[in-house]
């Protein structure tokens, strides 16, 4: 009986086999999100259904019956004609600098190209010197930047004034500006909200409940026709250049979001991190600075960035002061006679909504991309 147990026994390690196909892969990654149950079916064929009567439309109408060339209109009112790209082409120069002088555009090419290198040595995780790009960015590119733009100040360079400008690049200074000073500004409050001394704390929860409380374009209006009149000498008010004011407006608006989620954030931290800190001996100052806030803004990176997308898209609204940013550019041409069409509306909004999709979906790809490297960093 025990030699006959014996030969069904395995002396040796039998092979390992695969998964079944239907674990792994495609197929798996389809019936774990699209076909997971019987709505999760039924919407996954809905949309299927509404993408196959979209897309040949959309092929048709942007790509095919597309006008590309053309030096007015006139091809983009024929009976069958689709999106008028014709009209994105001859308008772009106009989109991208407003009424900054032609033969001065090269300094604001220069200016954008500086920051998207500088941007890019920042946000490569491995870039080397990274202190460096830090300092560079904060102290000097701001330097740069307004020297190369309006000029002036012995640099030999015309002086233009911020009334031309506009267009993209108008639209990515005033957001570049409202997420780089925001985020300071906001850690600030967010820890004042926190202190316990009183009148830090009570100045910091009225400053942040008070700008969260009014719309965007409310405190816009405040920074265009009120802030010069907190200055020293109130015959400057009118001399205070109206972008700085719009800038400003931007930034403590943003800064009072921004402190909101960086409270959630000291919140979430256990406090066996501040017990753990001052048992070490660290101050205050260290210990938020090396230990707790570091933790606490990585807890937060979704609200974060989902608060730089939203002010990203809020630039727009800086029109109604008079600063004349990129969608306000397009709302401008579509309403030239030369250019008058069915679609040519439809064309510069679709142009305007994928420059903003561009941007907005990168940084959220972006933050995903960090979440997951500091997820990994704090696994091992």
């Amino acid at each position: 009986m025990r030699s006959q147990t014996h030969a069904f026994l395995r002396t040796e390690p039998g092979a390992i086999l695969p998964p079944p196909k239907n674990s792994r892969g495609m197929v798996a990654w389809m019936r774990l999100h699209l076909f997971s149950g019987v709505v999760s079916t039924l919407l996954t064929l809905f949309a299927v259904y509404c993408l196959a009567r979209a897309i040949p439309f959309l092929i048709q109408f942007l790509l095919v019956d597309a006008v590309w060339s053309a030096a007015d209109g006139a091809p983009c009112r024929a009976g069958t004609a689709g999106a008028c790209w014709a009209f994105v082409g001859q308008k772009l120069p106009f989109f991208t600098y407003g009424f900054y002088p032609a033969a001065e555009r090269w300094r604001v090419n220069l200016d954008m190209a500086i920051g998207a290198v500088l941007i890019f040595w920042l946000l490569w995780p491995n870039a080397p010197r990274k202190s460096v790009a830090v300092i560079i960015f904060f102290i000097a590119f701001p330097l740069i930047t307004f020297v190369l733009l309006r000029g002036g100040l012995g640099s030999g360079l015309l002086v233009i004034g911020t009334n031309l400008w506009g267009g993209i690049f108008i639209s990515l200074i005033v957001s570049l500006v409202g997420i780089v000073f925001s985020l300071p500004i906001g850690v600030v409050l967010a820890l004042g909200r926190r202190s316990r001394l009183p009148m830090v704390r009570f100045l910091s929860v009225t400053f942040i409940e008070f700008v969260r409380g009014v719309p965007f374009i409310t405190v816009l209006f405040m920074a265009q026709f009120l802030l010069p009149l907190f200055m020293p000498d109130p015959s400057y008010a009118n001399s205070f250049d109206h972008l700085l004011r719009v800038l400003i407006g931007t930034v403590l608006f943003a800064a009072a979001y921004m402190a909101e989620e960086i409270r959630g954030g000291l919140q979430a931290m256990p406090k066996g991190q501040f017990e753990g800190a001052m048992a070490l001996g660290l101050g205050y100052g260290q210990m938020m600075r090396l230990i707790i806030l570091p933790q606490a803004l990585t807890l937060v990176i979704p609200g974060i960035v989902n608060n730089f997308i939203g002010l990203f898209k809020d630039t727009t609204l800086v029109a109604v002061v008079g600063i004349y940013d990129f969608l306000a550019t397009v709302d401008a041409q579509i309403k030239d006679p030369v250019w008058t069409g069915p679609y040519i509306s439809t064309t510069g909004y679709l142009f305007a909504a994928m420059f903003y999709f561009i941007f907005c979906f990168g940084m959220s790809r972006y933050s995903q991309f960090m979440e997951r490297r500091l997820a990994a960093g704090r696994s091992h």
